[in-house]
């Protein structure tokens, strides 16, 4: 409990560490990802789409945790930029399929190593036991709070 009684112990609520996490790992793949041109949205959407090609708008969207405005407006920048390709129309229905053009690879490539340096730098501290472990646990919570809970 804070100080008055009321609301959550900051110092002892593991919601409130992880949102501290979850800042300062933002913050680390910020200061990487910066003297490349990036932000962590620009990269999270680049491997989304190296991983799965051919994702819309609104699938970005979702993966890289933004608004689907958001994800068009970075969209249009890297197709300027000539990082991704989209056709004209859409092939079936109203979805344009993004994809990674050479120069988008290139680009992944060098961001990934980057931020693979921030997790490395995050995990150095655990045995590899205690990253399994943290996974695990994560991915629980991650799942536990994606039910729906029933009313």
């Amino acid at each position: 409990m804070s100080q008055d009684g009321v609301g959550v112990d900051l110092e002892t609520s593991l919601g409130y560490l992880l949102k501290e996490a979850s800042s300062a790992l933002r913050a680390a793949m910020e200061d990487v990802l910066r003297p490349l041109g990036m932000t962590v949205t620009h990269y999270s959407c680049l491997e989304l789409l190296a991983q799965r090609p051919g994702l819309s708008n609104s699938e970005l969207a979702r993966g890289a945790f933004v608004t689907r405005q958001s994800m068009n407006v970075l969209l249009q920048a890297l197709e300027r930029d000539g990082f991704v390709t989209r056709p004209a129309a859409a092939p079936v229905g109203k979805a344009l399929p993004t994809r990674l053009t050479p120069r988008g690879r290139r680009s992944l490539e060098t961001a990934s190593a980057a931020v693979r340096s921030v997790e490395v730098r995050m995990l150095a501290g655990l045995t590899s036991t205690e990253q399994e472990d943290a996974f695990r646990i994560l991915r629980g919570m991650v799942d536990a709070l994606r039910v729906t809970p029933s009313r």
